[in-house]
């Protein structure tokens, strides 16, 4: 199936490692122009030369940066972005839901809200201008589901849902489409810290998850690159979970 990404010009945000660097690698597959960006220039520059992107240094929390960013993402790409995967790491977790500082819910706020709203009023203008545009978020089934020890997350990324939908039904008629990736538990660094180890988060998962295993960040990498496809031209203002089947909510 030709999804229509080839030529196109996409941002992951958040790629060095993980969900990310998958969602980056499947476009570069699907022959996207692609630039991928994280705070540490050593795992970027690895990570966008084993998978045949363009490197950049970015801090999600830099808001005031995020005009220069995108200047050097269309510069370096030549063109302006087609494609934007917004990719934040989570906030840490703490079992105490009440248990977190004024500072830690400013911190994750600028993180999971505010920083992918300031991309996407870079790149908006350009998209709608073209006449098309993909943005995807990626966030977790927590804000269907919240998880007891993520309170944070669970909290701040069911706002970025929100602003996403509103957004969406905004500019459909413009062809540009938001939607939101929700993994469920993924085989990622992250998941191994919340779970103890991965090992540990496999067996956890062999036990919970209806498919009886951890999920891929290839198998995320797929489900992005649909949603950021020619083909996903109808679909927006959408979550998807990416789960096994965990959920039980409809």
């Amino acid at each position: 199936m030709d999804l229509g990404i080839g030529g196109k010009v996409a941002l992951v945000t958040g790629a060095s490692q993980g969900i990310g660097r998958a969602i980056a690698a499947e476009l570069v597959r699907e022959g996207g122009r692609v630039a991928i960006s994280s705070r540490s220039e050593e795992r970027v520059e690895a990570a966008a030369s084993e998978i045949g992107a363009s490197g950049l240094v970015h801090d999600s929390a830099d808001l005031d940066g995020v005009a220069d960013f995108i200047a050097h993402v269309e510069a370096e790409l030549g063109g302006g972005v087609d494609i934007l995967v917004t990719n934040t790491g989570g906030p840490p977790g703490g079992a105490d839901p009440l248990g977190f500082g004024r500072d830690q819910w400013e911190a994750a706020y600028r993180d999971l809200v505010l920083a992918p709203l300031a991309l996407i009023e870079q790149v908006m203008p350009g998209m709608r201008e073209r006449g098309w545009g993909r943005i995807l978020n990626v966030a977790s089934t927590s804000v269907r589901e919240p998880i007891g020890n993520l309170m944070l997350s669970n909290s701040h990324r069911t706002a970025t849902i929100a602003a996403f939908k509103t957004i969406a039904r905004a500019v459909a008629a413009d062809g540009v489409t938001l939607n939101s990736l929700l993994p469920g538990r993924i085989g990622t660094d992250r998941t191994a810290t919340l779970h103890g180890s991965l090992e540990q988060a496999a067996a956890r998962a062999r036990d919970e998850v209806p498919a009886a295993r951890l999920g891929t960040p290839e198998e995320l990498g797929a489900a992005a690159a649909f949603l950021c496809s020619e083909r996903a031209a109808y679909i927006t203002g959408e979550t998807l979970a990416v789960d096994g089947g965990l959920m039980r909510s409809i």
